[in-house]
C-alpha cells in the first residue's frame, strides 16, 4: 500500500467518486453518473464546511477509493465530539486488497487527531459483507438506525 495516497478530494475527482457510488446494486438505483451537476453543488457545500472531509485514495493517477468523514461537536457524552464515516466506496478492481481497511484506519486516526471520542457509521441492512468488515475492524452493531426520506 506504499504507492497509495489518501488526500482531500478535488472537483476533478467527482466523476470517479460518483462512478464508485453507483457501482453496486443500491447505488445503481440512486446515483446518476451521467449528471454531475448535483454532485458538483454538493462538493462545493462540503468544501466550505470545515467539519466535512471528503477524501480519495489514489494509486498512481487513479482514484480507487473514497469516504466522507464528518466531525460533530455535541453535548452528549460530556460534551464529546464524534465523527461519522459515510459513503465508503472502493473501486471494483481494488476490493479485497486491504484498501477499505486502510481508508477506515485513516478515518479513525483523523478522528483521534481531531479529538473525537467516538467514531460511528451506518451501513445498509442488506450489506452483510460490509457489516462483517466493520466488525472485524472493531466496530460494534450497537444501535438500530432509522431514516426518513424527504
Amino acid at each position: 500500500m506504499s504507492d497509495l495516497e489518501i488526500r482531500p478530494a478535488a472537483a476533478g475527482d467527482l466523476p470517479a467518486i460518483v462512478a464508485m457510488l453507483a457501482d453496486d446494486p443500491l447505488g445503481a438505483q440512486r446515483e446518476s453518473p451521467d449528471d454531475l451537476a448535483p454532485y458538483t453543488a454538493a462538493f462545493e457545500r462540503l468544501a466550505h464546511d470545515p467539519n466535512q472531509h471528503l477524501v480519495v485514495a489514489v494509486r498512481g493517477d487513479k482514484v480507487v477509493g473514497t469516504l466522507q468523514l464528518t466531525i460533530i461537536p455535541g453535548l452528549s457524552r460530556r460534551g464529546s465530539t464524534r465523527s461519522i464515516i459515510e459513503g465508503v466506496r472502493i473501486h471494483a478492481e481494488e476490493r479485497g486488497s486491504g484498501l477499505g481497511t486502510r481508508l477506515i484506519e485513516w478515518a479513525i486516526e483523523e478522528s483521534r487527531r481531531r479529538h473525537c471520542h467516538l467514531v460511528q457509521l451506518t451501513s445498509d441492512a442488506t450489506r452483510t459483507d460490509a457489516h462483517r468488515f466493520y466488525e472485524r475492524l472493531g466496530f460494534e452493531a450497537s444501535h438500530l438506525g432509522f431514516k426518513m426520506s424527504l
